[in-house]
């Protein structure tokens, strides 16, 4: 049995388009990014080196975050690693938008 859970995380919904802000839940480093009103939730740490990668580049166009140590690109839709030296994808977590309320899937 899952013990997976949806978790309020509704004081997200201010975030501005565009940004990334980090989101901690248990032993969970999870980054929280609004594209044109679109959330998504990744692992914020990079699978290659131990980096936050809410301080790295957000390519909006291609919903892709990029390390700003070694420039690897995640896809936000798969987790994907899209070049090296990363080759783990990141965890994705599923986002859902309820009314006036955001909840992720933990």
């Amino acid at each position: 049995m899952s013990s997976e859970r949806w978790i309020d995380i509704s004081n997200f919904l201010d975030l501005k388009n565009g940004e990334m802000l980090d989101f901690n839940y248990n032993d969970k480093k999870i980054m929280i990014i609004n594209i044109n009103g679109n959330f998504y939730a990744s692992d914020r740490i990079c699978t290659h080196a131990y980096v936050d990668l809410t301080t790295g580049v957000l390519n909006e166009s291609d919903k892709t975050v990029t390390c700003p140590l070694h420039l690897s690109s995640f896809d936000l839709n798969n987790g994907n690693a899209l070049n090296l030296p990363a080759e783990e994808p990141l965890r994705i977590y599923k986002i859902k938008r309820e009314k006036n309320r955001l909840f992720i899937l933990i």
